[in-house]
């Protein structure tokens, strides 16, 4: 068959590329312990949106820097009181918002709550507290790059809101804690594998192509364009001979998912379409044989980054036993 990555037997024992800091452990731990002390002031706002078989929130709380960060949620309507409910969060693509309520009812109609992050700064509702209203879009993978402080990355911040949120709907009296789920496509299956990884009591965490791995596998393929393009952008406009383009990569490590995921307690399902030019097969593969835990692969051996067939029946039977 043709590739454009490695065979794969060799995708499923590559290591990955890019470098990890020397602190990235105290990096997250301390990250962790920022959003514990935080007062998220959680609120629930009815939404105009109001099907029978489920009641519909806009879910604001506050996160690092002050960020009101925006999700939807929806829980069943009319259960007994008292009764608790497996959670699935949901992440969705680089660039995109949380979605329509309507694609979130066939989960709420098996009895799930459902949550749906708007990611700071991109299509959806939440806030990028960087001083303006409303979308400071492209440039997210790099924004904080040139900054002395790692903890100004905004994908630092990124998946915390991840963490914070799955933090915040395991705290509701409606939502069986032991029974969480998370799962997203390209940057949500980044995020996907970052909420895991921060939030280790998600059980079960379906990524799938994830964005966010392995960046100087990219630079060295040659497919630093479309999602990963910004970090040509980068090099071009603010160091053009690469200098510090050792330092660089390693900064980036920070907010690679390759060196979470070996914190990922929850049982992984990741899907992989190994025709994928955007999100090589190999970044994702870099994260995915870190993982200690119970996993397994989905393979599109002609597939790309494009919907994958079948996949939302595999996913939804993966997380019913929860």
């Amino acid at each position: 068959m043709p590739l454009v990555d490695k065979p794969l037997p060799e995708l499923l024992k590559y290591e990955g590329r890019n470098p990890k800091p020397k602190d990235f452990e105290e990096y997250w731990d301390e990250g962790l312990k920022e959003i514990k002390k935080l007062d998220p002031e959680v609120e629930l706002q009815k939404a105009a949106f109001q099907p029978p078989n489920a009641e519909c929130f806009d879910l604001y709380f506050t996160s690092t820097f002050g960020a009101r960060v925006h999700a939807k949620y929806l829980r069943p309507r009319g259960a007994p009181k008292g009764k608790k409910h497996p959670a699935i969060l949901q992440f969705h693509g680089y660039s995109g918002s949380s979605g329509d309520w309507w694609d979130k009812l066939s989960w709420v109609g098996q009895g799930f709550c459902v949550a749906a992050l708007d990611c700071r700064g991109q299509g959806g509702k939440s806030e990028d507290a960087g001083g303006v209203a409303g979308n400071t879009l492209r440039g997210h993978i790099i924004r904080g790059l040139d900054d002395p402080d790692p903890k100004k990355l905004l994908f630092r911040n990124i998946y915390l809101d991840t963490a914070l949120m799955a933090r915040v709907v395991l705290d509701f009296p409606e939502v069986d804690a032991a029974r969480v789920g998370a799962t997203g496509g390209s940057q949500g299956g980044g995020l996907t594998l970052a909420c895991a990884a921060l939030e280790p009591r998600v059980k079960r965490a379906a990524p799938v192509f994830p964005f966010l791995c392995d960046y100087l596998r990219v630079w060295e393929m040659d497919l630093a364009k479309g999602a990963y393009e910004e970090l040509a952008t980068f090099f071009r406009l603010f160091d053009p001979k690469h200098e510090r383009e050792k330092a660089i990569f390693e900064k980036l490590g920070y907010i690679d998912n390759q060196h979470l995921a070996k914190r990922i307690k929850a049982d992984v399902l990741m899907a992989v379409g190994l025709m994928d030019t955007i999100c090589p097969p190999s970044t994702q593969f870099a994260a995915y044989n870190k993982i200690k835990g119970e996993k397994s692969t989905v393979i599109y051996p002609d597939f790309g980054h494009e919907g994958l067939p079948g996949l939302n029946e595999t996913i939804f039977n993966f997380m019913r036993e929860l």
